[in-house]
């Protein structure tokens, strides 16, 4: 079973990581069982699962660099004020 990223893990809801948790551990029961046709199935509702929180990591990449891009341009417009005194 393929894990997923610690931080979209930290952006799954409390309901989703329980899920996440029971699913992954149902995982790893039918690979020792080398049921891999079922662990298949499994990963599939894990990647379904964890689309949301990626979705949210996402989001969150977008806010960091729209608050970085304005403050990159407030530092532009300060040396602007500076060079016109």
């Amino acid at each position: 079973m393929r894990h997923c990223s610690v931080q979209v893990r930290g952006l799954l809801t409390r309901e989703e990581l329980d899920r996440y948790n029971a699913l992954m551990e149902v995982g790893s029961f039918l690979e020792s069982q080398t049921r891999y046709d079922l662990a298949y199935t499994v990963q599939k509702e894990v990647d379904l699962l964890i689309m949301p929180a990626i979705e949210r990591l996402k989001e969150k990449g977008r806010a960091r660099d729209k608050a970085d891009e304005e403050y990159l341009r407030g530092l532009a417009n300060d040396d602007e004020d500076e060079d016109d005194d």
